[in-house]
């Protein structure tokens, strides 16, 4: 079993940033809820999180932490965490007089101390927080402070015991990471051994051993994530895995083929279905966004349950599920509020009555990549942009028909090889078209014209998290715009959306 990190998740909006930060350090980690602590066996060092509550509401997280006590196992408290912390030991905790929120500075530092050790005095960090420790109890040492915070870090007398009121995981704590190499490596001495070459080497040995000769159906998008799982697979169980691989008339142009033929080169066992019309029928006379998702969705069930039945003895559905799915599941705040439905297969294995298995769940998004590049999976795969399981379905708003729908593929073929040949296309993480329920007026040659508006989107983002829109080149966006109205007939008008997440989302439905 992988020694790790047990982050504790008071509902902060910076956790899972906590885990990608400890991650860097090649240390495995992992994000549970505050009150559902588990098995510590393999357990190296705890992280409490920040916490949108106030440790002096009556309703605030309030773990049980005797468990991590009793086994003197190293913690770090940021934010609520230190708070709670020192609460709970006989500490003054109250809202602040000078709330701190953004950048500080760190004008007292105790350099001697384990958890400080090559910090600089003067270095910036990231405040966010409305309550202060105004006092600590006699066996807490104050190793940190700023102008405003007195008590920016505290260790508790001869334990392994810390706690911070700013955040390290975040980029614009500038020596942050030096201080969780501190806590980890240092404190809690870790090993460093979480990496791509480890994971591939560990997970393919679990897969052989958990499915031994059992054959196994995965369906494929196109996307890394189920590429990496099926080649993790293909490596453990070879041709006992079946791929399948759905075109449901919403892909991109030339998608289909283009990917399949990849697959094909990588030596998977894959069958390519053209479904299109079963899909078009489904979504006939549709218009709202979460009725025609539940229709695409519904849709793929039936056509992938049918070509799965196809295949004699299957045991196991295989996922790619990765590691942010799984922490929205057991959120302390519980299931967020429905934004749109996940574009993953919901229902399909109550349906099928077989068993799942998920190689990629304790994975983000970026170790999946790297995960695949250890693997040799193609950069026209490994690096392609996220595209959503509904496809062009949910970038054509309104009503979704053949001649939407080939409109909106040649109108991001433009686009998106037009990002590739200008070497802009790795420069942005994901670049979208939508083709909105719009016409305008324009005039084309000495005629007017009533046609179709486009929008175009590229945004920078790690996780899809938060996002904000990229800076293309006017000049490489005026040549995009001139080709689509030039080329594809229908559209006479292109704009950019340059809109961030939060407020607005990535995709428009």
């Amino acid at each position: 079993m992988q020694e790790m990190i047990l982050i504790l998740d008071f509902g902060s909006q910076y956790t899972q940033l906590i885990a990608r930060r400890v991650r860097e350090l090649n240390v495995y980690c992992e994000i549970h809820p505050f009150n559902k602590v588990p098995d510590l066996k393999h357990v190296k060092g705890v992280i409490l999180s920040g916490s949108p509550f106030s440790v002096s509401d009556t309703d605030s997280p309030k773990p049980d932490l005797a468990s991590i006590a009793e086994q003197n196992i190293p913690v770090l408290g940021l934010c609520y965490g230190a708070q709670y912390l020192a609460k709970i030991n006989g500490g003054e905790v109250e809202p602040s007089k000078i709330r701190e929120y953004g950048r500080a500075n760190l004008h007292h530092i105790e350099t001697s101390n384990a958890l400080m050790h090559g910090m600089n005095p003067g270095c910036q960090v990231w405040m966010s927080h409305g309550d202060t420790i105004l006092s600590i109890p006699k066996n807490f040492e104050i190793i940190a402070g700023t102008n405003d915070v007195r008590i920016a870090g505290y260790k508790i007398s001869n334990t392994d015991i810390y706690g911070i009121q700013f955040h390290p995981e975040v980029y614009h704590t500038t020596e942050g990471m030096t201080l969780l190499y501190n806590f980890v490596v240092g404190i809690c001495h870790c090993k460093q051994s979480w990496t791509p070459a480890g994971f591939v080497e560990s997970t393919v040995n679990w897969l052989h051993d958990e499915l031994k000769t059992d054959k196994v159906v995965l369906g494929l998008s196109g996307g890394v994530d189920s590429s990496v799982a099926a080649l993790l697979l293909h490596k453990a169980i070879g041709s006992q895995l079946h791929c399948i691989f759905v075109d449901n008339g919403l892909l991109r142009k030339f998608e289909f083929d283009t990917v399949l033929e990849a697959y094909r080169d990588m030596g998977l066992n894959v069958t390519g279905v053209r479904a299109a019309a079963r899909f078009y029928s489904a979504l006939k006379g549709l218009k709202d966004p979460e009725k025609k998702r539940k229709a695409i969705g519904r849709t793929f069930i039936e056509v992938f349950d049918d070509e799965a039945h196809s295949i004699e003895n299957v045991k196991w559905l295989a996922q790619g599920t990765i590691y942010p799915d799984v922490i929205e599941s057991v959120s302390v705040k519980g299931p967020s509020a429905t934004i749109k439905s996940h574009h993953n297969v919901g229902g399909l294995p109550e349906m099928m009555k077989l068993k799942i298995i998920e190689p990629l769940k304790t994975l983000f998004k970026d170790e999946v990549r790297r995960v695949g590049r250890e693997l040799g999976l193609k950069p026209d795969i490994l690096n392609r942009h996220p595209f959503p399981g509904p496809g062009l379905g949910i970038r054509v708003l309104g009503e979704i028909t053949p001649e939407r729908i080939a409109i909106l593929q040649e109108v991001d073929y433009i686009f998106v090889q037009g990002l590739k040949e200008n070497g802009l296309y790795d420069q942005v993480w994901q670049a979208l078209t939508v083709l909105l329920p719009v016409q305008s007026v324009g005039v084309m040659g000495d005629e007017r014209t009533y046609e179709n508006v486009v929008a175009l989107r590229a945004v920078g983002s790690t996780d899809g998290m938060t996002a904000d829109w990229s800076h293309l080149p006017y000049e490489f966006l005026a040549k995009v715009s001139n080709d689509i109205i030039n080329k594809v007939k229908g559209v006479n008008r292109v704009v950019y959306d340059i809109s961030s997440k939060p407020p607005a989302t990535i995709e428009w439905e």
